[in-house]
């Protein structure tokens, strides 16, 4: 089973497209692992994780043929994670030769900006109906797709939609993924999660060395809430633990998150990266 990160970054990409603070400005100079794309992954090239704008160049970039891609798993409505545009390039007027049907799962505000997108007046002519389908997807929902079966959870985020995160299990592989988020989840979602042994874990670490006490968690929070996974028999000391979703405003550079995650054992995630487990 693999994971494959291909954007790593919050909303403002890394570096910012008009920001010059240090981060920004070390990340220009030094590129590589510094520079960082909006968050999303594809997990064992089965299951796309969130649609942001820089989607396009993630396929151009890892030689991916999303085609071939029938599982799309929104989190939330924001346009870091949600660019739904681009979907309507899965007509055949647009490109040719996509294999069945997209299915697409997210919540209500998720859906909303979808149609927002897809039906205006230039696009009517082209109706997706054939080739896209979305799920309107509420936390405790189970999703089945292929050998996959998939949990939403609520996540402690934007409190206008219903954000989640996403649990997928195939065989005896199982995954949280777990951006964007706080660390004050409801019961419900804990109890969801509960339910779980985890192979592999992805926290948000948005903040860096800093915490706001919910939205979105920095590193203080990462431990804690490992540990209450680690009380509910959720991980063990095999789980592979990964921080991800990273902003210039965190103000650590990727060197500076290697280091704090290799005292831990933990990985900092980075554009291109793809873990086995």
């Amino acid at each position: 089973m693999k994971l494959l990160y291909m954007g790593t970054a919050a909303a403002e990409g890394w570096p910012g497209l008009f920001c010059t603070c240090p981060i920004c400005s070390h990340a220009r100079a030094n590129g590589g692992k510094n520079l960082r794309t909006r968050t999303q992954a594809l997990l064992n090239g089965e299951i796309l994780l969130d649609f942001p704008p820089d989607t396009y160049c993630h396929a151009l970039s890892y030689g991916l043929d999303l085609s071939k891609v029938h599982t799309l798993l929104v989190t939330h409505s924001h346009m870091d994670h949600w660019f739904p545009t681009d979907l309507i390039h899965r007509h055949e007027h647009f490109g040719h030769g996509a294999e069945g049907v997209l299915d697409v799962y997210g919540d209500e505000a998720v859906e909303k900006a979808f149609y927002d997108h897809i039906l205006i007046d230039r696009f009517k002519v082209h109706p997706i109906d054939d080739v896209v389908h979305f799920h309107q997807t509420h936390g405790g929902d189970i999703i089945h797709a292929g050998d996959w079966e998939i949990t939403a959870v609520p996540a402690d985020h934007d409190k206008r939609e219903e954000c989640l995160v996403y649990i997928c299990q195939k065989g005896d592989k199982t995954i949280f993924y777990g951006h964007d988020t706080g660390t004050n989840l409801s019961d419900r979602a804990w109890e969801l999660i509960g339910q779980h042994k985890f192979s592999l874990v992805s926290l948000d670490a948005t903040m860096g060395l800093k915490t706001i006490g919910g939205y979105h968690m920095g590193l203080p929070d990462i431990e804690p809430f490992l540990q209450k996974m680690e009380g509910l028999g959720c991980i063990d000391d095999q789980t592979i633990r990964v921080i991800n979703h990273f902003s210039h405003n965190g103000e650590m550079t990727q060197e500076q998150l290697e280091a704090w995650g290799k005292e831990r054992g933990i990985l900092a995630a980075y554009d291109g990266m793809e873990v086995e487990f």
